[in-house]
């Protein structure tokens, strides 16, 4: 189905403009004062209705097909939207009941609610005891906007919408999963929230439904744009291979391993040296030219027999500055030792990223700090790639308030370091000190393992010492990472039981399928 046959479509591998609240609140009133009243609602509704009777025809159970559909409707202008997509269906021959335990308010909502009554819609003022005698239930409670968690009869119908998600799904909600802030993807004042198995949103897709707990909030989204121009200049964009594609470098023939670059890991203190060697495979896989791995510590093997490939060496003498892109970090430790060779590589005019014990040393040494936040004001930033309770030591905070809003502290993060911050956890956000801002929509629960962050950094590493800018880099990284996560769970290779080292042939596999598939059969 396309957009252009239906009110609305399904996100596809597109730099969507993520629309924050102000935002959509500008596009609200520009349109409203351009059209006819009550359009935006009727649109909205009518849209909606159509994503339903389409999941709901292609519904494979019959029983759940010939149940009557159950709307919850709020006091506001969701339960508008929720009240003219029951009238829809009542319409269309579909058996509908709505339960709205406090009527509308909005001039809207109200004309809506008239209209429903009108049609002979059932309303009831109280839940069912049991949702067990109906098929779809619709969450039409509240949208975007909602400061105070949820409470009273609508927390209850939350928890038990989110239930029944759990159990047999067929919960969709309209715009946004109530009780989920649009803007952060955190719930509400850490309040209750509805667990969707899909979701239909409205003029466009907002952060929220990609980030932190919206990603499991949102389930499946669907975007209606309610046809109005939605043209404004995003603030925040989903990551996608149109934002990265064209700095990939080229493979032509002539080409030769130093035409990619060297990287170097540089970490692996002693009884560590695992973490390293994982990020060095990786950059292999990522299409590095040459990669070596420096330790700090002792006992490193003097070669990996998977692959005798990578450069094995003690770091104290090793010329980091001949190199074309660092990583540093991997089981580095936090001993003088350390601080000290990362003192020495922030000095060094040479592409970098920081990970694991680098951010924990840059966290509390302020002599670092500044040195990072030095390389970003030379227009040379470094790449940090924490994870929330690393961010948290460099923000000075916990990890409770990175994750309450995201978004926010990778931008905090980028704007105290001058660095690239990239924020690792579901929906992980990329951050520029220009400003620019991108959420990840690709990885899943497979990812939930040790090393898959060492795995990230060799990936990014490989990408710096092939030239790709240090924004670009990070955005096409984590973005590989994901989809090879997702990629082997599709396989069978996850989410449970999955490596580490399982990603890097898998991404190995995506760079060349989607960047020079192309160039190989020509």
């Amino acid at each position: 189905m396309t957009a252009a046959r239906s009110p609305y479509f399904s996100p596809k591998d597109d730099p969507l403009a993520l629309l924050t609240l102000s935002e959509l609140r500008t596009l609200e009133t520009r349109a409203a004062a351009a059209l006819p009243p009550h359009t935006l609602m009727a649109r909205a509704g009518t849209a909606a209705a159509q994503c339903l009777i389409d999941m709901f025809e292609h519904d494979p159970d019959p029983n759940f097909r010939a149940r009557p559909v159950w709307l919850a409707a709020g006091p506001g202008n969701n339960g508008g939207d929720a009240l003219v997509m029951a009238e829809r269906l009542h319409r269309a021959d579909i058996a509908v009941r709505v339960c709205m335990p406090v009527e509308v308010k909005p001039d809207d909502a109200r004309w809506a609610l008239e209209s429903a009554r009108a049609a002979g819609v059932p309303i009831d003022d109280r839940p069912p005891a049991s949702f067990d005698g109906f098929g779809w239930l619709v969450d039409g409670m509240f949208g975007i906007g909602l400061t105070r968690a949820l409470e009273g009869v609508f927390a209850d119908i939350a928890a038990r919408m989110t239930r029944r998600s759990g159990a047999s799904g067929r919960v969709l909600a309209l715009d946004v999963p109530s009780g989920l802030n649009s803007d952060t993807g955190a719930p509400v004042n850490g309040g209750e929230a509805v667990r969707a198995t899909d979701t239909i949103t409205f003029i466009g897709a907002k952060p929220g439904h990609f980030t932190s707990q919206g990603r499991d909030l949102t389930g499946r989204l669907f975007i209606s744009t309610l046809e109005i121009d939605s043209s404004v200049a995003p603030s925040i964009t989903l990551n996608a291979p149109a934002l990265f594609g064209a700095c990939m470098p080229p493979r032509d023939n002539a080409t030769n391993k130093g035409t990619f670059g060297s990287l170097a890991v540089v970490g692996g203190d002693t009884g560590m040296c695992g973490a390293p060697i994982l990020a060095a495979r990786m950059a292999l896989y990522g299409g590095a030219g040459k990669v070596h791995v420096a330790f700090l510590g002792d006992g490193f093997p003097p070669y990996d027999p998977p692959h005798p490939e990578l450069m094995l060496h003690r770091a104290d003498g090793f010329a980091l500055d001949k190199m074309d892109a660092l990583a540093i970090g991997c089981g580095m430790g936090t001993s003088d030792h350390a601080k000290n060779m990362l003192t020495d590589a922030l000095k060094l005019d040479v592409p970098k990223l920081l990970d694991a014990d680098a951010l924990n040393l840059v966290a509390k040494d302020d002599a670092l700090a500044s040195a990072v936040a030095a390389r970003g004001a030379q227009g040379d930033p470094c790449i940090l790639t924490p994870h929330p309770l690393e961010a948290a030591r460099l923000l000075q905070t916990d990890a409770k308030s990175v994750q309450a809003d995201r978004i926010a502290a990778a931008r905090q993060l980028a704007a105290r370091y001058g660095a690239i911050a990239v924020l690792k956890g579901s929906g992980t956000v990329i951050a520029s000190p220009d400003g620019r801002v991108s959420v990840n929509p690709t990885g899943n629960a497979g990812l939930a393992t040790g090393g898959t962050g060492d795995v990230l950094g060799g990936l990014i590493g490989a990408l710096l010492a092939q030239k790709l800018p240090a924004y670009e880099a990070a955005l096409a990284g984590v973005y590989l990472h994901g989809l090879a996560a997702q990629t082997l769970t599709d396989d069978g290779i996850g989410p449970a039981g999955l490596t580490a080292g399982e990603l890097a042939p898998a991404v190995r596999g995506l760079i060349n399928r989607r960047f020079y598939a192309e160039h190989a059969r020509s």
